[in-house]
């Protein structure tokens, strides 16, 4: 009875601190201690500085030797294509319209990794957790990149020519990816930038989590989870349960155990991205719909990564 209990208080030290803040968050946006335009501001400097310092500064200081694990970064490539395809096939059974089924195949696969996903897997392995986080981070992104434009696109068939050329550059352009690529190159080149640099840098990356976890919290809408439709539950229920169940699986079944099993399992089972939402307005598809799922996926998630987390680690396979 002890050590189900030990399991508990495990789980609850890693999912509870993250969720609290969220919840905060929340919380202070109902009280209107946070405004629209806070979360707004606060939400665009994570992406654009603080999340970038946050990953350059882990990537460069890590030990890229013991972190790097190109088998682990193959399959969570491989297992996140595969995933897309499959939920292409059973959204295409489904018969949905054109604005609906990329935003529900966006939001079935496309998780938050780069907040709740780092978040959680700092507080489950500490340093070690958040570089191999980071890592996966770095060529996943790309990856969601890609496959989200395909959701959101081929659906309509309208025979418009889509600008790929504009999306490479804004993807290349894409701070979080800037920041690991160059943390990469001067971890390899075993260069360091000046103390003034790295510490400026560290004030930023300090700041990361907290502050996007409140404006996770403040953009939940309760009214929104409400009058949530059976797309929405079905594609929580594909990004909370099914992928990341299959992905772990299928990943245990293969030999990987520990760091590597944990980490892709909860990079895996974090809730919808936010990013979803600000590409699903911006193609035609159904924000209104891409919102819903992200605010019940963030809510649910809380359930179900506790749950992973309880059995890996009883299975002590994490």
């Amino acid at each position: 009875m002890s050590s189900f209990f030990d399991l508990l208080l495990f789980t609850s030290n890693i999912t509870l601190p993250i969720f609290i803040i969220v919840f905060l968050g929340w919380f202070l946006r109902r009280t209107d201690w946070l405004t629209d335009s806070f979360i707004h501001s606060g939400s665009k400097l994570v992406f654009t500085i603080a999340l970038p310092a946050l990953l350059f500064i882990n990537v460069l200081e890590s030990d890229l030797s013991t972190v790097f694990d190109t088998r682990q970064v193959l399959y969570a490539m491989v297992a996140t294509i595969v995933g897309f395809l499959c939920i292409w096939w059973f959204s295409g059974s489904m018969k949905l319209a054109p604005e609906n089924r990329g935003v529900f195949v966006q939001g079935a696969f496309r998780g938050n990794m780069g907040i709740v996903g780092l978040a959680l897997c700092m507080n489950m392995y500490g340093e070690d957790g958040l570089a191999v986080g980071s890592i996966l981070l770095a060529f996943l992104t790309l990856l969601y990149n890609v496959l989200s434009v395909f959701a959101l696109t081929l659906p309509f068939r309208s025979g418009e020519r889509f600008d790929w050329w504009g999306m490479s550059k804004d993807m290349i352009k894409n701070p979080l990816i800037i920041a690991i690529l160059l943390a990469l190159a001067l971890n390899l080149l075993q260069l360091t930038p000046p103390a003034v640099i790295m510490k400026s840098g560290e004030y930023f990356s300090n700041m990361t989590l907290p502050l996007a976890l409140l404006c996770v919290g403040g953009s939940i809408n309760l009214q929104v989870l409400k009058e949530s439709s059976q797309l929405a539950l079905g594609a929580t229920a594909l990004k909370l349960v099914g992928l990341p169940f299959a992905f772990t699986l299928g990943a245990f079944l293969i030999g990987f155990e520990g760091l590597a099993l944990g980490t892709l399992f909860l990079m895996f089972a974090s809730p919808t991205a936010t990013a979803s939402f600000v590409m699903a307005k911006a193609m035609r598809g159904n924000a209104a719909l891409s919102a819903t799922i992200i605010a019940l996926s963030t809510v649910l998630s809380l359930l179900t990564v506790s749950t992973g987390i309880f059995v890996l680690r009883a299975m002590g396979a994490a």
